[in-house]
């Protein structure tokens, strides 16, 4: 190729850009991306706690928990912590519940709050659901359904700032 016909080629070209830039246009799409659940600086706007119910008490239209939180741990972190309290890391069911404090924190709960212990059909163990009120019952010692085991095995909150959303027994074989 001659360098004149390079030259030409490369006049072409730079038409061709020039002639396909004119006729670009500029299109604005605007997507709606929902919330996080976090919702900015701080904690996650949810937080799930292992611990025990100390109380739960009728308090207006809802209830008010108090509430003694632990690490419920498993694996390394569990023999570890078990080993350092005990100075022995046999961890039965790779489990291992840290309570030192036994500080009891203060919760708000809905009537409407999702609560589920453990009870037993007689072909199984099941989370069963329950209401807020009969879950009160239980830790006042009150009657209640028959559960698969003692609310003393614990429970999963799960809540948001001061207000609880969900409370689940946490099995112990």
């Amino acid at each position: 190729m001659t360098r004149g016909a390079v030259v030409g080629a490369f006049v072409a070209m730079v038409a061709v850009v020039a002639t396909a830039c004119g006729s670009t246009r500029i299109v604005t799409k605007t997507v709606t991306v929902p919330a996080s659940p976090k919702g900015g600086l701080g904690p996650p706007g949810d937080i799930t706690q292992f611990g025990y119910i100390k109380s739960l008490a009728r308090k207006g239209a809802g209830f008010e928990l108090r509430f003694d939180p632990a690490w419920f741990t498993s694996g390394v972190t569990a023999s570890r912590a078990k080993f350092e309290d005990t100075g022995s890391s046999d961890v039965p069911n790779d489990n291992y519940v840290v309570d030192e404090g036994h500080r009891l924190l203060t919760y708000l709960v809905p009537a409407t709050a999702r609560v589920t212990v453990l009870t037993n059909n007689g072909t199984g163990i099941l989370g069963t659901r329950i209401t807020v009120s009969e879950l009160a019952q239980i830790v006042t010692g009150g009657a209640h359904r028959k559960l698969f085991e003692p609310i003393t095995t614990g429970f999963w909150m799960r809540f948001h700032v001061d207000t609880v959303r969900s409370l689940d027994q946490q099995y112990v074989p």
